[in-house]
């Protein structure tokens, strides 16, 4: 069958990061491919495993459809390796640190080759003894897990993945391992373990004790003896805390996820991959991708014939990425074709609820989204079986522990972050809402440009009340809701994530799990900045309940800066602003206590900055300052002073009350590289620009653009920058 040539239209988005992130670059940098030639390289190197010529011309084709025009795309080391020297697809892997050290230091090698070919891992540090337990062997004690896994993160902060991203981790402590309060409060400062996303593994057992406000005990690892037992509603509340503070620690439901173990026999889970998605056992590795559900509505219905044709392609594409794959370890290899996991997920699900006028938050919405997650299990099980009875079953099935018909692949089914690869198809990620719906982004000479989703605008001018003056009011409200303008009804569709209920993302989520995933969810349940650590507490409860196998919290604003209310006494105010009043403009005096948040950015060098700015009662800037850990070099005092100097006089023309526009075209002006100062603070104030409802965003490290939470990782959606995908 002649493949579809239909030409793909792109967004500029798309176009950017592919260029940026996907495409073959050549000696100089600059992409030697289009979005046809990639397309065509991956599909013709996952085709190319069929031992048929004739399979392998109709796959090809297949294959090459089916990405092309986005009904389907695999995981982001596949767009990039496949049909190159490198050749290793997979995202996530589960990797075992063993209790020694040589078992440490083997997981941080296999570590560092994971990440250096474009994966992910999950580490449990569970198997770790216990800080200042006895070690025979040297008649010392142990440092503990939280002092390795500073170890894993160093080493990862070392090796760029491919050349194209640094690696991400998961590191995962069992609730009742003796460490466990000071990993629960590790990153409380957010400067350390910055490539890790730490969850606690949490059971049945302490969810019990909790409930009736009972103790349970610590376990040695080393030795199997309770050594200490703690309250577990003190525990959990201190968990609640932390998650409140900043969202981590997540939590991973250990016991739910093991109940639904299709490999017993092999060993039992520790770890997911760095999102939470994929549980998987030591050694085990994951190749990823997903059906774009917004491609899959014709004439207000899901058009399930086509839905079940694409699950069947991308079924067959994912298992025979497991055989052209190279895989950076033997361990790894020889495990990952035992069971032949795949992790068939879906994006653009909120895309296709707003094209049926679905509301997100709706009990019709939930039915409707586990009714299509429903039917992609069983359409990827019916292709499952049918290559196991052509190719054979995973190795490790078993018919006397499975009770299930012999199948090609022992899990099917998760829900991963789509990041960098929704933006491609221009959806929205994963199963998660829309973040916004009509976003502003400053250009040149402090210019705003208004984005609005190609759902929203369209539905806005077919009903009568598109405008610029609306999408502008929408844009600096940050939501739909409440403009007059906008009919109730499309209000109600159009709900992104902050305007949904936390309750009613956890509903969600839960309905996904208990219908057609097999393993887990990558999802974030965001929470407003105002919620309260008893509203967390009931969605971390509310969560274990549904039958959720893990949970990401993100209130609002709480990653993005640290709030101090610090006094500062006249003499340093005096000294940080160094202004006369010479007549004219008045200045605005300063109060001896100001709140402030604090920012930590790269600079050109890839220098940690941290620049705290202090707000007025109004919630105005008044103040900038910089802070460097280099302030004593001597070989860096120029910079130093050129910050702090910058920073002086934009604190000064806050006082006398400059119109921010003023300010930032003039930083603009004087920018001349995006990780400079003046870009630096231009991307500030146009985030605080852009609507106070947000604060300011966490800045991308790349661009420089502002990051957003979701799917339990911070995106970036001006350049596809993500920190886990």
């Amino acid at each position: 069958m002649a493949p579809d040539l239909t030409k793909q239209v792109l967004t500029n988005t798309a176009e950017t990061v592919l260029a940026r992130r996907y495409y073959l670059k050549d000696s100089d940098g600059a992409p030697v491919e289009t979005w046809e030639t990639l397309c065509r390289r991956v599909a013709s190197a996952v085709a190319q495993v069929e031992k048929d010529k004739k399979e392998y011309e109709i796959l090809k084709d297949e294959f090459f459809a089916l990405i092309y025009h986005m009904d389907f795309l695999p995981n982001s080391p596949c767009l990039m390796n496949a049909g190159t020297d490198l050749g290793q697809l997979s995202a996530c892997f589960v990797l075992p640190v063993e209790d020694s050290m040589d078992g440490i230091f083997s997981a941080i090698r296999n570590g560092a080759l994971v990440h250096k070919t474009g994966g992910g891992t999950g580490y449990s540090f569970s198997r770790l003894r216990s800080k200042n337990a006895s070690v025979r062997s040297t008649q010392g004690v142990a440092s503990g897990p939280l002092s390795f896994a500073a170890v894993f993160d160093a080493a990862t902060e070392t090796i760029k993945q491919g050349g194209k991203r640094r690696g991400a981790n998961m590191g995962v402590l069992r609730i009742d391992h003796p460490d466990i309060l000071d990993f629960i409060t590790a990153k409380e400062d957010q400067s350390k373990f910055n490539n890790f996303n730490f969850s606690v593994a949490i059971t049945d057992g302490f969810m019990k004790a909790v409930e009736e406000d009972d103790v349970y005990q610590l376990i040695e690892p080393s030795n199997g003896v309770a050594v200490n037992e703690l309250n577990a509603r003190e525990v959990f509340d201190k968990i609640i805390d932390l998650a409140w503070l900043n969202g981590e620690p997540g939590v991973l439901f250990i016991d739910a996820a093991n109940r639904a173990n299709m490999t017993p026999q092999l060993g039992e889970f520790e770890a997911t991959n760095p999102c939470g998605e994929q549980w998987l056992l030591p050694y085990e590795s994951c190749n990823l991708g997903s059906v774009n559900l917004a491609n899959f509505v014709h004439e207000s219905a899901v058009d399930y014939d086509r839905l079940r044709n694409t699950v069947h392609k991308a079924t067959t594409f994912l298992d025979n990425v497991i055989d052209c794959n190279r895989f950076p370890i033997k361990e790894i290899e020889e495990m990952t074709l035992k069971t032949r996991k795949i992790g068939l997920g879906i994006m653009g699900m909120h895309d296709m609820l707003i094209q049926l006028a679905v509301p997100y938050d709706s009990e019709k919405g939930r039915e409707l989204c586990a009714e299509v997650m429903r039917f992609v299990r069983e359409a990827a099980e019916e292709k499952s079986r049918e290559l196991a009875g052509k190719k054979g079953a995973f190795p490790a099935y078993d018919p006397d522990i499975n009770d299930y018909p012999p199948r090609r692949n022992a899990a099917l089914t998760s829900i991963q972050p789509t990041g960098t690869v929704s933006m491609i198809a221009d959806c929205a990620s994963g199963c998660e809402p829309y973040y916004s719906i009509v976003m502003v982004k400053h250009v040149m000479d402090g210019d705003r440009l208004i984005l609005v989703n190609k759902h929203f605008e369209a539905t806005a001018r077919e009903e009568g009340f598109y405008s610029e003056d609306l999408m502008s009011k929408v844009a600096d409200t940050g939501t739909v809701i409440g403009h007059e303008e906008i009919p109730e009804k499309w209000q109600e569709v159009f709900r992104t994530a902050q305007d949904i209920k936390p309750e009613d993302h956890i509903m969600m989520q839960g309905i996904l799990q208990q219908n057609g995933v097999d393993s887990s969810i990558s999802k974030t349940i965001n929470l407003p900045n105002t919620a309260t650590r008893e509203e967390v507490k009931l969605a971390y409860i509310m969560g274990f309940r549904s039958g959720c196998k893990g949970l990401t919290v993100y209130r609002d604003g709480s990653r993005d800066a640290q709030v101090l209310n610090n006094s500062r006494n006249k003499s340093e105010v005096e000294e940080g602003t160094m202004i006369v009043n010479s007549g004219g403009q008045c200045k605005r005096n300063l109060p001896d206590t100001l709140d402030a948040k604090r920012y930590r950015l790269k600079d050109q060098d890839q220098k940690s900055v941290y620049i705290i700015v202090c707000f007025d009662q109004d919630e105005q800037p008044m103040e900038v300052f910089a802070k460097f850990p280099f302030d004593n070099r001597i070989d860096l005092k120029d910079k130093s002073t050129m910050w702090t100097t910058t920073c002086r006089l934009v604190s000064l023309a806050l006082r006398f009350n400059v119109p921010m526009e003023e300010i930032i075209k003039q930083l603009d002006r004087s920018s001349g590289h995006m990780h400079d100062l003046p870009a630096q603070l231009s991307k500030l104030f146009k985030s605080f620009m852009a609507g106070t409802q947000h604060g300011f965003a966490s800045i991308c490290p790349e661009c420089a653009g502002s990051l957003v939470f979701e799917e339990g990782c911070e995106t970036c959606h001006d350049c596809g920058y993500s920190k886990c995908s």
